[in-house]
């Protein structure tokens, strides 16, 4: 009732001959047929090399029978040849088929298989990339965000470089706007740590109690439990992991040794100069806008980052087709450094099923639409990076010779290039996407944003 087609096609190379079967659109077999002729007069020459060399007891160098090189060397040395020969016509195979191989071949064992013979036949499994199309067009737009910096966060960031930049005033006793900085205790727990803190941190009418208007010198006892506004700020103040932290709960001596209150930096061009420059910002208005346009432009990495993750997901749920699963799950088995069992490789398949759906994806698109890189692409987008980093250390007039030095420098470390290519090829599928993919603009607030993209 049913019928399987299968696609033979035979292709001589060398002398041997070499079978694909085509079991369906995802999986293959090949078959080589090695004889003597194939691969003799390889071995002959290396046994010749190895009498010249050969250093047996009772014979002269050079000298050793042949019978005798052959019958100790002859076997190992046909395996390595007809191995090597195995792995040439293969390789050379794909390429000249032009086969989309996922993975790599997996050899088909054979019982009663035996290296005594003077002709070979060999199969090799293929597991091949499905043909497809890419669904640039989804039925539902994708969010790109534009994150702004609202006036409460500016008005937050002005409040912080004015106390970075602001002048401590030393207090007799601890009051609401103090800093106190003093000594952490619990022998029990082996806690003893000193620690500078904002009183305004401290949470509960209770704790803060305690505090006003003690002196240097006094201690306090406190319980952990409830102490600060954000409970992770005792993995700062007694020097916990954030585990440890959130579970710990135990009395603390607290050890008054300064008080401090600080006195804000005024607005003015004193402050203007040191943040930007001298005299590229005049007027509180001019700083305001210079730390939104500052603050919008490190949102945009991030947005653009999420705009990335987003069309992926969106790539691999709308673009349909098979792979050749079995035959994935067998190559995962054996291509690790420690062999799977059959249950592990399945679960290790559906880890990283859908960031292969995503490579073959990326790789069509990179094809398909000529966003392949070149090495000049990748030499003058390194000449960028460098030169963006040398600005941030004030050098803006690096000479050309100088530079390509630099560069060639940088593209020799194979780590380096990897990730400058990454950063490219991420460039140039996010200027496409953009250019092609259906969106749908969304203004929100920093805080906005991370509670929508990251829940």
């Amino acid at each position: 009732i049913f019928a399987t087609s299968i696609f033979k096609k035979e292709i001589n190379l060398f002398i041997m001959k070499i079978t694909k079967e085509d079991i369906d659109a995802l999986n293959s077999v090949v078959k080589i047929d090695i004889t003597a002729n194939d691969y003799q007069e390889k071995v002959d020459t290396q046994l010749h090399d190895y009498r010249k060399k050969a250093n047996i007891p009772g014979f002269r160098k050079g000298h050793v029978p042949m019978s005798l090189v052959k019958k100790q060397y002859g076997k190992s040395v046909m395996i390595d040849e007809v191995n090597k020969l195995l792995q040439e016509s293969l390789n050379k195979f794909l390429v000249e088929e032009k086969l989309d191989v996922l993975g790599n071949p997996l050899p088909k064992m054979k019982e009663n298989f035996s290296w005594d013979e003077d002709q070979f036949t060999f199969e090799f499994e293929l597991g091949l990339a499905p043909d497809f199309e890419v669904n640039l067009k989804p039925k539902k737009a994708i969010t790109a965000y534009k994150i702004i910096a609202d006036d409460k966060m500016i008005n937050t960031q002005i409040d912080n470089i004015r106390e970075q930049y602001g002048k401590l005033i030393t207090q007799s006793v601890v009051e609401e706007n103090s800093n106190v900085t003093g000594t952490f205790v619990n022998e029990e727990k082996e806690i003893e740590k000193k620690s500078t803190f904002k009183l305004e941190k401290i949470k509960g009418k209770t704790n803060l109690k305690k505090f006003i208007g003690a002196k240097v010198g006094d201690t306090l006892e406190l319980k952990s439990k409830g102490l600060f506004t954000d409970d992770h700020m005792l993995m700062n103040v007694l020097g916990l992991s954030h585990d440890d932290a959130h579970d710990f709960e135990a009395g603390l001596a607290f050890s008054i040794e300064e008080i401090t209150h600080t006195e804000l930096a005024e607005l003015n061009q004193e402050l203007f100069d040191k943040i930007f420059g001298a005299g590229l910002v005049k007027s509180e208005d001019e700083f305001k806008n210079r730390l939104k346009e500052d603050a919008e432009k490190q949102f945009g990495s991030q947005s653009d980052q999420q705009l990335l993750n987003a069309v992926t997901e969106s790539l691999i749920d709308n673009t349909k087709f098979d792979l050749p699963a079995e035959f994935l799950k067998k190559w995962l088995a054996v291509s690790g450094e420690k062999p799977m069992t059959v249950e592990q490789a399945g679960e290790e398949y559906e880890r990283s099923e859908k960031g292969l759906r995503y490579q073959l994806i990326e790789g069509k698109l990179m094809t398909d639409h000529k966003l392949q890189i070149t090495y000049e692409d990748l030499k003058d987008y390194t000449k960028g990076f460098v030169r963006a980093q040398m600005a941030q250390f004030g050098d803006n007039k690096i000479e050309d010779k100088e530079l390509d030095d630099i560069v060639n420098r940088v593209l020799s470390n194979q780590e380096e290039v990897k990730r400058l290519s990454d950063q490219l090829k991420n460039e140039k599928l996010l200027k496409f996407f953009k250019e092609n993919i259906k969106l749908k603009t969304k203004e929100v607030t920093y805080e906005d944003f991370i509670k929508e993209v990251y829940k």
